[in-house]
Order: structure tokens, then sequence, then C-alpha cells
């Protein structure tokens, strides 16, 4: 996709059901083994009475989407604003959306990114700057 081809309000999602893998996985690879995450009778104890999935899991889905749907291949970050407003849940199936926004100077987009879960209740939100290439595959 070039940068002339895209328009506001176009948009793409990525639909993922989360797992107790994902969270063992993403612990893994990032270092964080916070027990809320990865221990139920720890996570039973807190606020959130149970187990629940690291917030930036959810910043990985929208990532899926810029990355390899809208806009897709070669574009990269150039920031990104997140605001975690409910709990994410192993089984909890979340859709993640984002929708260009605004077209910026310098082949960037500013692109509003949201994460759902079944129940249509918004988990995460927020927006994201990304710059697109010169040409893109």
């Amino acid at each position: 996709m070039r940068y002339d081809d895209v328009t506001v309000g176009q948009s793409a999602e990525y639909v993922r059901t989360v797992t107790e893998g994902d969270l063992v996985r993403f612990a893994e690879v990032t270092g964080d083994v916070n027990p809320l995450h990865l221990d139920e009778a720890a996570a039973q104890t807190t606020m959130f009475k149970g187990r629940i999935a690291h917030g930036m899991l959810n910043a990985g889905f929208v990532s899926a989407v810029i990355g390899t749907r809208l806009p897709g291949f070669g574009c990269v970050y150039v920031s990104q604003a997140l605001h975690f407003r409910r709990p994410v849940r192993i089984g909890d199936t979340i859709t993640t959306r984002c929708e260009v926004v605004e077209r910026l100077p310098k082949r960037q987009l500013r692109l509003a990114t949201t994460c759902s879960n079944q129940l249509g209740k918004v988990v995460t939100d927020g927006e994201a700057i990304v710059l697109m290439p010169e040409a893109m595959g």
C-alpha cells in the first residue's frame, strides 16, 4: 500500500482469543513474570480476583494490525498512546481495530487503536502515529 492510497476512515482488524500459552510466552519474551499474570492463587488476592493478561499484549495486537494489515509491510511506529480500560482474561476474544483518522505530513498517519472483548467492551484504546516508507510492497 502506498501513502497516496490511504484514506481517512480506512480500517483493519485482528481477532485473537487469549490463551494461557500467550501469557506464558509473553512473560518469557519480555521478562514480565508478575504473578498477577501467571499465578492464579496470588492473583486471587488482587483487586482483579484472578489472573489477567499483560496490558502490553494488547499493544502487540495493535502492532499486528499495523505491521500486517493497515498500513502493512514496511511501516514503522513513531508513537503509541494507550489507555487500559478493563482487564483481559484467559479465554477472552479480543478484536483489535485500527482506523486512519488523519493523514499527516511526511508520509505519517494518525490511527485510532481499539481493542474490544467478546462483549463489545473496550479493554484498551489509544492512538498511534506510523510512518510509511517511500514505497511499500
